[in-house]
Order: structure tokens, then C-alpha cells, then sequence
């Protein structure tokens, strides 16, 4: 029996893990968290990977954790309502994409990989080929060999670090994106307010799986990431309206600050040997192109596909790789609107939308806005791994 080691228990790796089993071979994941985590921000599933999600079984349950977000607001600097619009086109969906917390998929997903081996709180420290396998040295000491080794490690991808020679495949967008729990000071009823300011976007939200609301803060900024997030978020919104005050009070307070850079990775290849990537450690889109999650799910999907029925990590890259192009490719544009540059370009924005939301056309203008995405987000052709696995 094939065995593989993932090293990641993240939604790439989780979905990887379910399929590999599902298709006959043997998946361990390795995880450098103790225990897995929980609630979380909000994430999309859209298009293709919506397919994935219910081949899988659990298009129902991901649909019975969305964060039912009815309403989208804008704010300006005194609180004032600049525009309002549906949640689903707030967020760039179409009525059947899913919004859920991420801590709520990766549950679902760890019970539909149940019954597969994971190593929580350790790592993977040295990889070395060995003939037809990958020896695996482990943080903890011990040494085993697998056929294969994936590395679904996220955007700063410890397994791209140790196996490929590409040093400059981490692309710093030059933004910063900043998560926390706060409470519901403003009576948020599954709905999303928005602040925007020149550099700085600021938003809450609150979902129908929660009783305390999420912070969101994105920024322009291309400093490392430093030890003290919380510092970070308080200077670059100190002189900020709205609510900005008592929103900096609850991020002094929290237990954890979320930070980290906006970023993409570019790679000539996602394999070498017999070592590849998936999800954001081989093609992060970052959150700026609303589809790091979908992709996740549809390369996990594909890569097992694809090493089920001989294709291998070649043909899994053959199959993904403009797909995985053009959600890249929405990222910057998507970050132009996100983030606005100045002073003149704020008050163009909120006037646009201020007449936008009074236009009798608003909802179709809207669709075509957020168009782009859902191509984008259905840009592949999954075949049907499973039943060329048991013919």
C-alpha cells in the first residue's frame, strides 16, 4: 500500500488525507500544533470546490455552519451608513457559494479523515530520498520512510524551505492582515461593518455560529512582521474614527493577535523527486484573492486523484496549474479596491457606492463586479477519480 505523509493537517492536508484513504493508500499527517484549533475567521468555499465538498459528503454540514451574513455596511469616520448591500454580494457570492468560519471546516474535515494517523505537536526536521521513498527525520527523533511526502504546510512552508531551491518564491504583496476575537460592542446580528481610510481598511463582523464578533484590520505595510502584533495594529489606526478606539482597546486585551503578511508563492515546479506542495505552500493566492481555501480543497482533491490513478505529482501540476494562475490573478485587483491609496480615492469610493446602493440596477452591476471570482473559482474540470479508481 502507497504511503504518504502530509505534513500539515490544515484544509489542504485534511482534504488530501480523506481522498488518499478514500482512493486505497495509506495518508499521515503531521500537524506542529498540539491539538487542532478551532472558530477562526471566515473563509469562502466557491465553484469547483464546491463539487469537491459534496463528492465528499458534507455539502450538507458545510452549508449548516454558514455564518449566515445577511448585510454588508460602509461606515465613514463618524459611523455614518455610506452604503449597504445583501451579505452574499458584500462578499463576492454568488447564492451558492458557503461562507464558514475556518476552525468549523477544518473540523468537518478532520471527521471526514478520521481514522487517519496524525503526529499532533510534532514536525518533519529532514528529508532525504532513499531510492523509491523519502526518509523522514521528526522533531521528536524518530525516523520513518514513506513513499511520498507532501508538504500542505501553509504560505511559509517549512517543507518548500527544506526540499526547493527557490529562495525568491514567497512574493510579499506589501500589505499586512491583522485577526482577533472581540466582544459584540455593537449588537451585531450576522452582518459585517466596514471602515475605510487612505492605507488602512478596518472591519467587524459577527455569524451565526458565534456570540462574540471578529476583528479584521488590513493594511498597507511591507515591515517584517514583528514579535508584538498588538503594537503594530495600534500605530497604524491610532488616529482612526469610527470605532477604531474601542476596537484598539479589545486588540490590547485579547488573549491573541493573529498577524501576518499578505503574500503569494510562485514556484517553477511543485515537486522534486518525491517530495511536492499543495495549497497555500505551493500557490497561495493570499486572502486579498477570496479563494486560498477553494483552492486548497480542489488541489488536495486532485493531487490524490491524480497519485491514485498514475499520474503522479507531474500530472496533479498539469492539472492545476492555470487554475491555480488565475485565482492568483485576482488577488491584486481585488487589493485595489480592498485598500485604498488616498485621501481623494477614499471619498471617490464611498460616493460611488453611495449612489450605487440607490441605483435600481445595483444588484446586476454587483454581479458584475464580482464575475471575475466565480470564473476563476470554476477555471478546472475535475474528473472523476473515484470511479476510474474502481473501474
Amino acid at each position: 500500500m502507497t504511503t504518504i505523509l502530509i505534513s500539515g493537517a490544515g484544509i489542504a492536508g485534511l482534504t488530501l488525507a480523506h481522498w488518499l484513504r478514500r482512493h486505497g493508500m495509506a495518508p499521515t499527517l503531521v500537524e506542529r500544533s498540539p491539538s487542532p484549533r478551532d472558530g477562526g475567521y471566515k473563509v469562502d468555499i466557491r465553484g469547483a470546490a464546491l463539487d469537491v465538498v459534496e463528492r465528499m459528503g458534507l455539502l450538507d454540514d458545510v452549508r449548516a455552519h454558514s455564518t449566515d451574513i445577511g448585510r454588508g455596511t460602509i461606515v465613514d469616520a463618524a459611523g455614518r451608513s455610506v452604503a449597504s448591500m445583501d451579505g452574499d454580494t458584500f462578499g463576492g457570492r454568488d447564492h451558492d457559494d458557503v461562507e464558514l468560519r475556518r476552525g468549523d471546516l477544518t473540523q468537518l474535515l478532520r471527521g471526514a479523515a478520521a481514522g487517519v494517523e496524525c503526529r499532533w505537536g510534532d514536525s518533519v526536521v529532514a528529508l532525504a530520498e532513499a531510492g523509491d521513498g523519502v526518509e523522514v527525520v521528526f522533531a521528536r527523533g524518530d525516523t520513518r520512510r514513506f513513499d511520498y511526502v507532501i508538504g500542505a504546510d501553509g504560505v511559509h512552508s517549512a517543507t518548500r524551505t527544506l526540499v526547493f531551491d527557490e529562495p525568491d518564491a514567497f512574493h510579499d504583496l506589501g500589505y499586512r492582515v491583522a485577526v482577533v476575537a472581540v466582544p459584540n460592542d455593537l449588537g451585531l446580528d450576522r452582518e459585517e461593518v466596514t471602515y475605510v481610510a487612505p492605507g488602512r481598511t478596518a472591519l467587524v463582523y459577527s455569524t451565526a455560529q458565534s456570540t462574540k464578533a471578529t476583528a479584521m484590520f488590513l493594511f498597507a505595510d511591507d515591515r517584517p512582521i514583528p514579535a508584538d502584533p498588538k503594537r503594530l495594529v495600534r500605530e497604524v489606526y491610532a488616529d482612526q474614527g469610527w470605532e477604531l478606539p474601542r476596537l484598539l482597546g479589545h486588540v490590547e486585551r485579547a488573549d491573541e493577535v493573529y498577524l501576518d503578511a499578505l503574500a503569494q508563492v510562485h514556484l517553477a515546479r511543485w515537486s522534486v523527486g518525491r517530495v511536492g506542495l499543495v495549497g497555500d505552500a505551493a500557490y497561495c493566492a493570499s486572502t486579498a484573492s477570496g479563494q486560498g481555501t477553494s483552492m486548497a480543497i480542489v488541489g488536495g482533491y486532485v493531487l490524490a486523484g491524480e497519485l491514485a490513478t498514475g499520474g503522479g505529482l507531474a500530472g496533479y501540476e498539469r492539472a492545476m496549474r492555470e487554475f491555480a494562475r488565475r485565482n492568483q490573478a485576482l488577488a491584486s485587483p481585488n487589493l485595489s479596491r480592498m485598500v485604498l491609496g488616498s485621501v481623494r480615492q477614499v471619498r471617490t469610493a464611498l460616493t460611488m457606492l453611495s449612489v450605487l446602493g440607490r441605483l435600481p440596477g445595483r444588484d446586476r452591476l454587483a454581479a458584475l463586479a464580482i464575475r471575475p471570482i466565480h470564473r476563476a473559482a470554476n477555471a478546472i474540470e475535475l474528473r472523476d477519480y473515484a470511479s476510474e479508481v474502481a473501474r
